[in-house]
């Protein structure tokens, strides 16, 4: 042990900072609404947190870290994001675990759009759902997640704003 009682490892040393990190995206790169809560929207008793990072985040992880093959590896490239988005029932906090999650990416003004499937991503104990994407110019994005939780007939949608720096 450390001193001050704090056990330390590999995984430790890598989690803690990707932990912070994803804190900190979280909390400032969803600025497509004016305000706090850009980043966070309750639909249908249904919390949702959205992230955007860039994905050169996840291409420099050693190779053989599991977070470098998720959704088939990052894309190399400039204009290359990975959007994350976690659920929560939003009366009790509870992560939601078990759900389908798409999203159609279309720029505000621009016809058509692009559809993705998100994928489960356990990390640290905790499930989110992601997928990388390609935000090639500084525009406002409609990001439209669909959400199908077991049980429930009818998907959930999440109409996010996000604007691009």
């Amino acid at each position: 042990m450390k001193p001050g009682g704090i056990a330390s490892s590999r995984r430790t040393a890598l989690v803690l900072p990707m932990a912070a990190v994803a804190s900190g995206v979280f909390s400032v790169v969803a600025r497509g609404k004016e305000g706090a809560g850009a980043d966070t929207m309750t639909v249908g008793g249904v919390l949702a947190y959205l992230g955007v990072m860039p994905a050169a985040i996840v291409q420099g992880d050693p190779k053989s870290h599991p977070e470098r093959a998720m959704h088939g590896g990052a894309p190399e490239g400039q204009d290359q994001y990975h959007l994350v988005l976690a659920l929560f029932d939003a009366a009790s906090g509870t992560r939601i675990e078990t759900a389908q999650v798409s999203v159609n990416v279309m720029g505000l003004g621009h016809v058509g759009g692009t559809r993705l499937d998100l994928e489960p991503m356990k990390i640290a104990d905790t499930v989110t759902w992601g997928a990388f994407v390609k935000l090639a110019d500084s525009a406002s994005y409609q990001l439209s997640f669909e959400v199908v939780l077991p049980g429930r007939a009818k998907a959930i949608q999440f109409p996010f704003t996000y604007t691009h720096s």
